[in-house]
């Protein structure tokens, strides 16, 4: 990669000094060529960079450290998308708008300190551009990276934070599962079905889990498995064609890593307010090196677990222990929470909210003193919580199997292949989820709807024939055989029928002013009024000299 004098031999003396002046450093030279060799020379200084990444914004030490982390580069596309653009400008438009003092994202802030550059490298898909640290500047900033991880971790990873769970703690465990795949499944389906309608059929499906839904939302989008309420074609087929390990380690690393998943503003009990910021990957790594440090294959306690933070580390998400400067209101009543006073209703609050968050990552087992009751404790079920392996979907294989009704029912297990499982209900209308399996049904609506998406009822024919090894109902093989070469061949509806005495009194009506309201001749003595036209109808008859009794059927 090129070295810091490369990287910054195009800018103009101007820019030049915007960066000292983020150094604490003031260019005596007066010349481009004079001023870069005076930069360099100070910025490739172990404590000045020391001090320069002390100040920084706890967010751009992050893109910082993300970028050391990835041998220094980073493919541009990849590292815009996550700490945002830098605005092209010439000297001019720089210096009346003084980019650098109002920067809009974190790459500007690195940018306008000299800490990251952008350049086009070879790479295995030909030239790329990419954000980089110049390679002298590197060596500096990975030594003092370096230094404060393991400065942390021995700070953090020493005496585990709180103690192990009492027997009554324990009592009652609530094993971790890989149910989140099946959610993502399903609603990833929904939206594929629903786009048209906002997503409601997708919202739906998660009705019984409404706490949850918002952060399965964020989550499929920080894993870029939706952007706009859409499904994103490739990343989902990766997703759903992954061993359910593989799965919900994407979904766990997507989480881990995400700048946007903020479980602050997704605990259901609070209300955030205003334009303050908080740092939710800066606190998720916090919480994570406590986690890491409780010893395996304990039961820990939770409630000691939050004591013993509100003790050490009380303004572990805090900048500088501002208390009141977050608009928190408790969701219950609207009463603001500001204050040290209410730190466990909003800081105790997250920390549980992470917990849970594991325990819905299938990362660790919860347990409470009987059913019911809020969890008081919680076992690490991966040794790094960096990888499922270990944990209960280790080397589990996909099973169950498909049953196909001659009613139209199909009946797929959990267990059985979601990306099968996904095609297979775009076919079809939704009935209940029973126990761990998910049923279907084949209407001809489901059917219609599916070929408006282009999809055609001989491929969901085939798949059924190829995942029930052909023992697909011959009701079923009829059925669907004929829609495709048919469509629909017999409904059912509602209609309201005006019925006459006489043939002749029919002949009046229909070449009376009455006769446009009047739809199909089901009989000489019967026909269909048309929707909404009954009292129109009425007033025709009337004017005829005929009084008409109205016979609404009672539904059952």
């Amino acid at each position: 990669m090129p070295d810091l004098i490369s990287s910054l031999h195009k800018h103009d003396l101007g820019h030049l000094r915007i960066i000292a002046g983020f150094w604490g450093l003031e260019l005596e030279s007066t010349d481009s060529d004079s001023a870069l060799e005076e930069l360099c020379a100070s910025l490739l200084d172990l404590e000045a960079v020391t001090e320069t990444i002390d100040i920084l914004p706890a967010d751009a030490r992050t893109a910082l450290i993300s970028l050391v982390e990835s041998n220094g580069k980073m493919e541009w596309p990849i590292f815009a998308r996550k700490y945002g653009e830098i605005r092209e400008m010439g000297e001019g438009r720089r210096d009346r708008e003084r980019p650098h003092l109002k920067p809009i994202s974190i790459s500007e802030i690195l940018f306008y300190r000299g800490m990251i550059a952008k350049a086009f490298f070879d790479s295995g898909k030909g030239a790329q551009e990419f954000a980089f640290i110049p390679e002298d500047l590197l060596e500096l900033v990975g030594e003092e990276v370096q230094a404060r991880k393991e400065e942390r971790g021995k700070k953090n990873l020493g005496e585990p934070v709180g103690r192990p769970a009492t027997p009554v703690e324990k009592a009652h465990e609530i094993p971790a599962t890989d149910h989140i795949l099946d959610d993502t499944t399903t609603y990833l389906a929904a939206l594929r079905l629903n786009l048209e309608s906002n997503s409601s059929l997708a919202l739906r499906v998660l009705l019984g889990k409404q706490e949850q839904a918002p952060a399965l939302q964020k989550l499929l989008t920080t894993a870029n498995l939706v952007k706009n309420n859409t499904p994103q074609t490739e990343a989902v087929k990766k997703f759903l064609e992954a061993s359910r390990a593989e799965a919900s380690d994407m979904l766990f690393n997507a989480w881990l890593t995400s700048q946007t998943f903020d479980e602050l503003r997704l605990i259901p009990s609070l209300i955030c307010e205003g334009e303050w910021k908080n740092q939710p990957l800066v606190t998720r790594e916090f919480l994570m090196d406590l986690v890491k440090s409780i010893p395996q294959n304990k039961w820990w306690s939770l409630p000691a677990f939050l004591r013993a933070i509100k003790e050490k580390f009380p303004d572990f998400q805090r900048p500088a222990g501002d208390y009141d400067s977050w608009f928190i209101k408790r969701a219950s009543d609207g009463q603001f929470l500001r204050g040290f006073a209410y730190w466990d209703s909003v800081d105790g609050a997250l920390v549980k909210y992470f917990i849970q968050v594991l325990h819905w990552l299938g990362r660790v087992n919860l347990a409470a003193p009987e059913e019911g009751k809020e969890a008081t404790a919680f076992f690490l079920l991966s040794p790094a919580l960096s990888s499922i392996e270990g944990s209960f979907v280790e080397k589990k294989e996909e099973r169950g199997k498909i049953v196909v009704s001659s009613n139209g029912k199909v009946t797929v297990s959990r267990f059985f292949s979601r990306a099968v499982r996904y095609q297979i209900s775009r076919f079809c209308e939704w009935d209940d989820q029973k126990n761990d399996d998910f049923i279907y049904s084949v209407s001809a609506q489901s059917l219609k709807r599916a070929g408006e998406q282009g999809l055609k009822a001989e491929q969901l024919l085939a798949m059924l024939v190829k995942h029930t090894n052909g023992t697909v109902p011959p009701a079923m093989v009829k059925a669907l055989k004929r829609w495709e070469q048919h469509g629909a061949e017999a409904r059912v509806e509602s209609l309201l029928v005006l019925r006459v005495s006489r043939p002749e009194v029919m002949e009046e009506m229909r070449s009376s002013r009455a006769g446009k309201f009047l739809g199909e001749l089901l009989s000489p003595t019967a026909v269909v009024v048309k929707s909404g036209a009954i009292e129109k109808v009425m007033a025709a008859l009337a004017e005829l000299g005929l009084l008409a009794e109205v016979r609404m059927m009672k539904s059952e």
